[in-house]
């Protein structure tokens, strides 16, 4: 790893997003960020109350998110921020924010993702979301080749160890 990394691990709630962010930034020696704690009060609040957010919700919470992932002061040997990213939109508006910035998304199917939902506690994000999730995504595709695909069905250590070789970490 010879130059500076700017990274977002996304994907839907419940795909291990902070999880395998987490644990490519360890690997790599890299700051990790959690995206989530980037929104405002007002949109953690309505996440709470299971109303899903609005792109005028979204943008800000995006430019912060970009404004992290450039800053080499802070961490000038990188950052991970695990963030949802769903729309192609605010992928780019990431990119526009933060120009070199790689994605790695974390795919699989419903049923997992709903699985792995009921089973944790504390989080903000009830499991009634995760079909509004399901229907804004908009997963990477053709003119995207800074995505990296990675299947949520294998252990995360797994993931993780895919990630990192990507990376050439």
């Amino acid at each position: 790893m010879d130059s500076r990394i700017a990274l977002v691990v996304m994907g839907v709630s419940g795909s291990g997003k902070s999880t395998v962010a987490a644990g490519i930034a360890a690997a790599l020696g890299l700051h990790f960020i959690d995206g989530d704690g980037l929104h405002s009060p007002a949109s953690v609040a309505r996440m709470q109350a299971g109303t899903p957010l609005g792109d005028e919700d979204r943008w800000p919470w995006l430019e912060r998110i970009a404004e992290r992932l450039v800053d080499d002061g802070r961490w000038p040997r990188g950052v991970v921020i695990a963030c949802s990213a769903l729309r192609r939109a605010y992928r780019d508006r990431i990119r526009a924010g933060a120009p070199g910035v790689r994605f790695v998304f974390l795919d699989g199917p419903a049923g997992l993702i709903r699985a792995r939902m009921a089973g944790r506690a504390g989080h903000y994000m009830p499991e009634s979301l995760l079909a509004s999730q399901l229907r804004t995504l908009e997963p990477p595709g053709e003119g995207e080749p800074d995505v990296l695909r990675l299947d949520i069905a294998l252990p995360a250590e797994a993931v993780i160890g895919a990630a990192v070789r990507a990376l050439g970490g």
